[in-house]
């Protein structure tokens, strides 16, 4: 083994020790590693780092900006230790990834997607999906966190979901509206009396009795927004699982804001709802709504008078 190869193990415990997953760098940098190996170079150069990048030749610039950015974040750790590692300038890549432009779903469009969903095939099928559309726009729980769900990670007496080792490693308690609790044990209902002997202890169940995967609420999610009738608004404003969330963080921020709270203050508890590390990534959703610009523009107005 390379003493690249040795550093790089190091590296990933050390990451994954502060709580990142690291799941795509380390297949990244595993590639990178034994593309170094086969070039016989064991200290990372940006010229090194510049060719594995572009590879393929025909790639997207967007993909070789994320290439080179995980190398970047690994030559760093390694140039701590050794200068003699190059680290690549942040901007050696023209392209640059971007946040989709989050779908920020009505109320009209959650009741459109559970309806598609109540009209699937499948009795099991079309409760599942009903339900977990339900509990993503209503508890702002990312799919992964929901899919993740274990029958015992849903307390329905005490009204509480525990979700377990999310990102960065981070766990938490999502109290739920009585209503939601009521939907959730009415699903639990059907969903044993459908698929009464199990294979794995999954709240949310396949139709063999497994845990419901990610690639699969994928294909479900495109045919229950084809059958919704919910069409982009930009070639990077399509309608996904993960917008559900945006659109609860959203909704929380403009009742605070239309009741008069304290936003800043409250700020910190949306942020551990969501499983947020910093109120930083939460006030990223204040940009995703022009109803919430107007707001806080409406206010800033009130408070310094009419802009000059």
């Amino acid at each position: 083994m390379s003493d690249l190869r040795h550093a790089l193990d190091d590296y990933l415990a050390i990451r994954r020790a502060l709580g990142f997953k690291l799941d795509r760098p380390e297949r990244l940098l595993a590639d990178f590693v034994r593309h170094m190996e086969a070039g016989g170079i064991d200290t990372i150069t940006v010229d090194a780092a510049l060719a594995w990048a572009t590879l393929p030749p025909n790639g997207a610039s967007e993909w070789w900006g994320h290439r080179l950015s995980v190398v970047r974040t690994f030559a760093r750790h390694l140039h701590a230790i050794d200068p003699a590692h190059q680290v690549p300038p942040p901007d050696l890549l023209p392209g640059r990834s971007h946040r989709a432009t989050p779908y920020l779903y009505s109320e009209t469009d959650i009741a459109a997607l559970m309806a598609a969903a109540r009209g699937l095939r499948s009795p099991l099928r079309a409760a599942t999906f009903e339900t977990l559309v339900g509990l993503l726009a209503v508890s702002g729980l990312r799919i992964g966190e929901a899919l993740r769900l274990d029958r015992d990670d849903v307390d329905l007496s005490e009204g509480v979901l525990m979700v377990r080792n999310s990102k960065f490693g981070k766990s938490r308690e999502v109290p739920l509206h009585l209503t939601t609790v009521e939907a959730l044990a009415t699903f639990a209902r059907q969903r044993d009396r459908l698929c009464p002997r199990p294979v794995a202890p999954a709240f949310f169940l396949s139709l063999a009795g497994t845990r419901l995967l990610y690639c699969g609420a994928h294909l479900a999610w495109l045919d229950l927004v084809r059958r919704a009738g919910l069409q982009p608004r930009s070639p990077t404003c399509r309608p996904r699982p993960h917008d559900l969330r945006h659109s609860f963080a959203v909704t929380t921020l403009l009742g605070w804001y239309r009741d008069g709270a304290d936003v800043a203050a409250r700020m910190p508890m949306l942020s551990t709802y969501l499983g947020h590390v910093h109120p930083a990534n939460t006030y990223w959703y204040l940009s995703a709504a022009p109803e919430l610009l107007a707001i806080v523009v409406g206010r800033l107005e009130a408070t310094f008078g009419e802009p000059a």
